[in-house]
């Protein structure tokens, strides 16, 4: 199907997408400075960091609940909790306020990332396409725009309250977009008297998948920034690369991957790209120059981009018809898992044995792919011959 027309089908998710991701690129460029504004080190940061995974993952497990209810507004409304939310932490200066301001930010987000992916994952069942990878290159792209847009505005002089207010602004124009004549999301829930099929495995392999794809993400999206700075000794500006290169390979990469997703083995796509990220990892822990430190996060970028988009679109398309929208939703509880506890677990690494061991861990965690995938593929294998 042509590009076009596939982006307007895909539209509503495609716009949630995109405004996470200018959410999440624009405070990973501005962390530098919200750490200096809070007066923290980086296992501080850590700690204020972990709170936002509680309210994440208490929002997506209560999402399938909440989804129901909203109906056919149900992704809109999400994505404007996330975007108001997001305002918060750049006008709070206190440590001990500023992770309350992180979960509320963390149960918007994480609201919106089971509803936006199961959404994703119905408009691809209703019309045969594939749109995942579509999908997760707007955030990608989202997110290098945010980065790009706070690295200018911060070499101006701007402080995080300015900062994340005109990028909320951002965010909320990508947000409106959501909107559509029904958006509602069916089977999130199990039906009335308890029956329905069961998951099984296949939700918490493609999620686990998911999670290590995540933390690799969010290894450079949140830390990347201040590895140059303070590691390599690089200018803010150069800091706000390292996210933004990261997240415009992982969007072109994922543009790539529409058309190869439907030409070569899933499993095997998955396994390939946990051993070019791993390299990529590698290299960015052992950089010596900004320089060095943007080319790994490039390989980075290449190896990682299809990982997660093809993990969610196998538990959408092999699980049972009745059930898809839940299987969704449960592997991208399991999956942002990684994006919420991988910034605070790197942080605590990062503050015992430094940010290159940080990413040296990043890199043996994204080898448990090479586990993960033939195991998946073992499980799926009913459902595939099932539906050939």
């Amino acid at each position: 199907m042509p590009f076009l027309p596939t982006l307007r089908a895909a539209r509503p998710a495609v716009a949630a997408f995109a405004a996470m991701g200018v959410v999440w690129g624009s405070f990973a460029a501005e962390l530098p400075d919200i750490k200096a504004m809070l007066g923290v080190d980086e296992a501080r940061l850590g700690f204020l960091l972990f709170f936002t995974p509680i309210a994440a993952v208490t929002a997506m497990l209560l999402a399938p609940r909440i989804g129901t209810a909203l109906g056919r507004v149900a992704l809109p409304v999400s994505a404007l909790l996330m975007v108001l939310a997001f305002v918060l932490p750049g006008q709070v200066a206190q440590a001990a306020l500023f992770p309350v301001a992180m979960m509320a930010l963390g149960a918007g987000t994480g609201l919106t990332d089971v509803l936006m992916n199961a959404r994703t994952a119905q408009i691809e069942n209703e019309r045969g396409l594939h749109l995942m990878n579509l999908a997760h290159a707007a955030y990608s792209f989202g997110y290098a725009g945010g980065a790009l847009a706070t690295g200018a505005l911060r070499a101006t002089g701007w402080t995080p309250p300015g900062v994340m207010m005109a990028m909320a602004a951002v965010a909320l124009f990508c947000a409106l977009f959501t909107l559509e004549r029904d958006g509602r999301i069916h089977g999130l829930t199990r039906p009335a008297g308890g029956g329905g099929a069961g998951l099984g495995l296949l939700p918490l392999l493609g999620g686990a998948i998911v999670l290590i794809a995540f933390l690799t993400e969010n290894a450079a999206e949140s830390w990347s920034a201040l590895h140059i700075e303070k590691t390599l000794g690089g200018s803010p500006s150069e800091g706000a690369m390292g996210p933004a290169i990261l997240a415009l390979t992982m969007g072109f990469a994922r543009l790539g991957g529409q058309g190869l997703v439907s030409r070569m083995d899933p499993f095997t796509l998955l396994k390939g790209g946990a051993v070019v990220a791993a390299l990529g990892a590698l290299v960015a822990s052992q950089a010596v120059t900004p320089a060095m430190a943007h080319g790994g996060f490039i390989v980075m970028g290449i190896g990682a981009a299809l990982i997660s988009p093809t993990a969610f679109s196998l538990v959408g398309r092999l699980g049972p018809p009745e059930a898809r929208a839940r299987a969704v939703a449960r592997a991208t509880m399991f999956g942002y898992c990684g994006y919420f506890f991988g910034p605070p677990t790197l942080g605590f690494i990062a503050g015992a044995f430094g940010l290159r061991a940080a990413f040296v861990f990043t890199a043996l965690v994204l080898l448990t792919i090479l586990l993960l995938a033939p195991l998946m593929a073992r499980v799926a294998r009913p459902m595939r011959n099932a539906k050939a």
